[in-house]
């Protein structure tokens, strides 16, 4: 009985490390960060030292590259990713793409396929990925279903509630689909405590 109880135990942990979330090797004090995406990422709204990746280096004691270009795409975005990698060497990329495909009403699945190139590159590269998602361009829209299956399927750490929850908050906006200073600032802290919570600090 002793036996069996002992071999049902371990299934228990088992199954309770496959529901964990994915988490990441913790960063170096040198280690660089890109935060790589479009207006939300640049921070368009707000000053260039409130816009989140500043925000965020000053908060973890990283370096963070703002590489965040206004109207960006998944598709501009691999265009131009390779360059990026090749120039900061990051060991972590914060991937934040997908609003202005929404807002030119691409297909989900031609961005999914586009974020899961993006992904391979950026691992190809030997740096890790976390994914944000971003809500949709409507009244009470949340974040994509594809950003989660993305994350299941890829096991990458997503955080998918940030920036639908400050841009749910007129306190947090400088207009429907940006980000005040405060609200990248909230967006900061929040990334500051989901990559700790991963490990990464």
């Amino acid at each position: 009985m002793g036996q069996r109880f002992f071999f049902a135990l371990i299934a228990v942990f088992l199954l309770a490390a496959c529901d964990r979330a994915p988490t990441l090797p913790k960063l170096n004090s040198h280690d660089v960060i890109v935060a790589f995406g479009d207006s939300l990422t640049h921070g368009t709204g707000a000053s260039a030292d409130t816009a989140y990746p500043a925000v965020l280096a000053a908060l973890t004691g990283r370096t963070v590259i703002n590489a965040g270009v206004p109207g960006d795409t998944t598709s501009s975005g691999l265009e131009r990713l390779p360059a990026v990698l090749d120039e900061h060497k990051p060991r972590l990329v914060l991937l934040c793409l997908g609003g202005n495909d929404m807002l030119r009403k691409q297909p989900e699945a031609a961005t999914e396929n586009n974020l899961r190139l993006l992904v391979k590159t950026i691992r190809d590269s030997g740096a890790e990925v976390v994914l944000i998602g971003v809500p949709e361009p409507r009244l009470f829209g949340g974040t994509p279903d594809f950003y989660v299956h993305l994350a299941e399927d890829l096991q990458l750490p997503l955080e998918q509630d940030i920036f639908n929850e400050v841009l749910k908050d007129n306190r947090l906006k400088s207009d429907p689909i940006h980000a005040n200073a405060a609200g990248y600032r909230v967006v900061a802290e929040r990334l500051a405590e989901f990559l700790r919570e991963a490990g990464a600090l």
